[in-house]
């Protein structure tokens, strides 16, 4: 059974922040293609730790954010499980020199089996360079804020940040379901988190960590040259203070492993 990522639950209720990250000086233009033409069309099959679910993501037209034009990617019956098709559905991606830029609200669906999920609205999030070297990051500055959260009467401060990195490059990759494609490069996507609450004892006010800063999510995604993303492979886990989590009602500890492997695609 997959087990459920409680801090999550604690803080993304509220994640509705806005964020501009795109570090426009670009490392110039490249060869690597990336398919952003209208029509264009992947499938993915979805296996959320046993769970088998299957993702279909268009482009549909273009679309404007803050007067600049993008590509505007949708789903199937407005239907996403994995995170990737959930990242972007309904929002909009442009090229910039070696850059893809993601505009929009950056959603995780209920496939992760979430408790909830969250919204986080970004103006152009640098998703992918081509150009970049490994563990590079891809936008200036993370995306990073703090929420101030109620969650069963605990006043929580939840501090996050979010940033994406350069991965691998292979001239041949291997999915793991046995498809093998050429020129792949790998990103990584990070979001960050950290909680802490307050109780008074004895008219004092004590502070306490709900959870010490960890990657609450960590996602790679492998981009094909002429293709687009072929494979993502998403890790979701918590550790928080026992106590607290004793207090709270939830388990300690939680993780979950998605996995959503292209099948059919069709691009011009």
């Amino acid at each position: 059974m997959k087990k459920t990522i409680l801090l999550t639950f604690l803080c993304v209720s509220s994640l509705f922040i806005s964020c501009s990250n795109d570090d426009e000086n670009g490392n110039g233009a490249d060869n690597f293609t990336i398919p952003l033409t209208d029509g264009n069309y992947w499938t993915y099959d979805v296996d959320s730790e046993g769970t088998f679910t299957r993702d279909s993501l268009y482009i549909s037209g273009d679309v404007v954010f803050n007067t600049k034009t993008y590509k505007k990617f949708q789903t199937r019956d407005n239907v996403a499980t994995g995170f990737y098709s959930s990242s972007l559905r309904n929002n909009g991606v442009r090229k910039s020199d070696s850059k893809l830029l993601l505009s929009g609200d950056l959603s995780l669906a209920s496939g992760q089996n979430l408790p909830i999920n969250f919204d986080l609205s970004l103006d152009d999030f640098v998703i992918f360079n081509s150009n970049a070297s490994n563990n590079q990051a891809l936008n200036s500055n993370p995306v990073t804020g703090t929420i101030q959260e109620t969650f069963n009467g605990f006043p929580l401060t939840i501090n996050y940040s979010l940033q994406s990195y350069g991965g691998e490059s292979f001239t041949t990759f291997t999915s793991p379901n046995g498809e093998a494609y050429n020129n792949v490069k790998a990103t990584k996507i990070k979001l960050n988190v950290s909680v802490t609450t307050e109780q008074t004892v004895g008219g004092f006010t004590i502070p306490i960590t709900v959870l010490a800063p960890q990657d609450l999510i960590i996602s790679t995604l492998y981009t094909a040259e002429g293709i687009g993303v072929v494979y993502t492979n998403t890790d979701t886990s918590y550790s928080i203070n026992s106590t607290v989590a004793e207090q709270f009602g939830i388990p300690a500890t939680g993780t979950q492993n998605q996995k959503e492997y292209l099948d059919i695609y069709i691009i011009d």
